[in-house]
């Protein structure tokens, strides 16, 4: 499958840099983005600048966090995590929780399978996504992977949730 994007030309990534720390910061203060992400509502910006820090300076070998930029401001980061031999498992926030919905993500997805793909030898890419997230769901259906398995759940938004495995094969 050919992988294709109609907005790959409005956003791009990149590596982090320290200077992204101002929109890491506002996406804190979103408590919506902290609830689906995880993320401690009203975290100590110490903490979190610290927490920054080691995603800039992360130097490993089975890991990549980019920046998702569009135009001058970054709108969120990707993952490659997991990287062993021809896979890697995919990870993608949006921060700014008014972009939900708007492609940012889907687009954001496919440069970065794009990206692990030329770069890393990549052939095969797991995603994982809770039952209820629905727009991540449809966002990886969109793109081409395939649910493999529900093995597992978790906390998400507050309740437990089952977790949903995916894979796209290039």
């Amino acid at each position: 499958m050919s992988l294709k994007s109609n907005k790959v030309q409005s956003i791009k990534i990149r590596p982090l840099l320290i200077d992204d720390f101002r929109y890491v910061l506002h996406w804190s203060k979103d408590d919506t983005f902290c609830l689906v992400n995880g993320w401690e509502k009203d975290r100590d910006e110490q903490e979190l600048y610290r927490w920054w820090l080691h995603c800039v300076n992360n130097v490993s070998e089975d890991f990549i966090r980019m920046a998702i930029e569009m135009g001058q401001r970054i709108i969120g980061y990707a993952d490659l995590a997991h990287i062993k031999d021809n896979s890697a498992e995919l990870g993608i926030a949006i921060g700014e929780s008014t972009l939900w919905g708007k492609g940012f993500g889907f687009n954001a997805s496919i440069i970065i399978m794009d990206y692990a793909s030329r770069h890393l030898g990549i052939t095969v890419i797991n995603a994982e996504t809770h039952e209820t997230n629905i727009r991540s769901r449809k966002m990886l259906e969109k793109i081409g992977f395939k649910e493999v398995s529900r093995i597992g759940s978790e906390e998400y938004i507050g309740r437990e949730n089952q977790l949903i495995q995916y894979r796209f094969s290039f």
